[in-house]
Formats: structure tokens, C-alpha cells, sequence
């Protein structure tokens, strides 16, 4: 997947809604395999839903969202479940840990179907994101910033084109913000991935070639 683009897209709750501002919402905007992209956004004004539209978890919007020119709307199951497993990795924001299972465990749910890195590479995953002694504690008794970063982790098991991240560091001090960050941009460079990261504030550290404000 080269390209993702969004055409005149807006949720259809604003439909009607007059001075929207927006750089996303009723333009025209495409976003590049292998570049870097920031949403940054205030409360409410979509951007779990822009990512829900991508993601093709839910269609209630007007405009036409494309895959290298394909409407996504004319995709089917098949073509979804091939989309999600080897060209878009996507967190969302409430991260979907199952609390019951451990770090490794939650981990693993998602390797065992890709088959993408091995244990011992997700163990240094682990250990770079300062959560090594973690790996055997159930998701439920983490810390929120401690299950960011196994969401993470998660995220990064899979081939892709594009890592879709929806507020991916909103609980993460300056510090490991920085360590995810490069750790994010290193798994993304090594796939020629593109990054779209979106933030209500706490951004993301990385280096932008394009910052949208919804």
C-alpha cells in the first residue's frame, strides 16, 4: 500500500456544523507510505473516529477514504482481513489489552497469527521499553503508561506499510516517550513504513514531514 487518502471525508455527527477548521475534515488530503504524519487534536473533534474510518471499523462518514485509489467501502472481508494483517498496524487508543492474560501473553495473541518476530525479539522490545520485568504480570494490574507500552509492542508484531497509532504515548513521561518513539521510527524505517500518530497534546517525539490539526 502506497497511498491513503481522504477526499472531502467528514463524520457524519458534524454534518451541518458550521466553522470547522479542520486540516483533515473536508479537504483533500493524502498520506505517503514511508513518511511520517502528526494529527494533532483537541477533545472531540474526531480523531479515534478518523482512525476507526481507516482502520475500516465503522463507515459513518460522508466523503470517500482510498487505499492507492480504492474506495474502501468496495473492500471485502478477505481483502480487510489481509489489510489489517500485513499493511496497516494499529493501535487504538484504549489499546484492547486482555486484562486476564500477561504482557507476553497479549504479545503473543497477536505474533502467533503473523508469525512476525521471534520470542527472544520481543523480549529486547520488552527490555528497551524498560517493562522486562513485566512480561509475566497479567495486563490488568499494569500501569496505563505500562500497558502503552505493551499495546506497542503488540502493534510492532506484524509486516506493514502504514503503523497507525491513536494517542500512543498519552500516559509516558518525557523519557520513555523518547525511547518509544525512536524505538517506533526504527521498527517503521526498517519496513520503509509510514507513521501516523495522532495526539490531544502529549505528542509523540518523533521527527514530521506533515502536521494536520483537526
Amino acid at each position: 500500500m502506497e497511498q491513503i487518502a481522504l477526499n472531502n471525508t467528514l463524520p457524519r455527527v458534524f454534518a451541518g456544523h458550521d466553522g470547522i477548521t479542520s486540516d483533515v475534515w473536508q479537504h483533500d488530503i493524502v498520506m505517503e507510505h514511508g513518511k511520517r504524519y502528526l494529527i494533532s487534536a483537541e477533545s472531540g473533534t474526531g480523531k479515534s473516529s478518523m482512525c476507526s474510518y481507516i482502520f475500516g471499523y465503522r463507515q459513518d462518514y460522508s466523503g470517500v477514504i482510498s487505499f492507492d485509489g480504492k474506495d474502501i467501502r468496495d473492500l471485502s472481508i478477505a481483502q480487510w482481513c489481509d489489510i489489517r494483517q500485513r499493511h496497516i498496524a494499529y493501535l487504538p487508543q484504549d489499546m484492547r489489552l486482555f486484562n486476564e492474560l500477561t504482557a507476553m501473553e497479549n504479545v503473543e495473541l497477536k505474533n502467533s497469527i503473523t508469525g512476525y518476530k521471534s520470542r527472544d525479539e520481543i523480549k529486547r522490545l520488552f527490555e528497551e521499553m524498560g517493562i522486562a520485568d513485566k512480561v509475566d504480570s497479567l495486563a490488568g494490574k499494569l500501569s496505563i503508561g505500562q500497558q502503552q507500552r505493551v499495546a506497542i509492542i503488540r502493534t510492532l508484531c506484524q509486516p506493514c506499510d502504514f503503523i497507525m497509532l491513536d494517542e500512543p504515548v498519552s500516559h509516558l513521561d518525557e523519557e520513555n516517550n523518547r525511547v518509544v518513539a525512536d524505538i517506533i521510527t526504527r521498527e517503521a524505517a526498517g519496513q520503509g513504513a509510514g507513521i501516523i500518530a495522532t495526539s490531544v497534546g502529549n505528542h509523540l517525539k518523533m521527527d514530521v514531514d506533515k502536521l494536520f490539526r483537526l
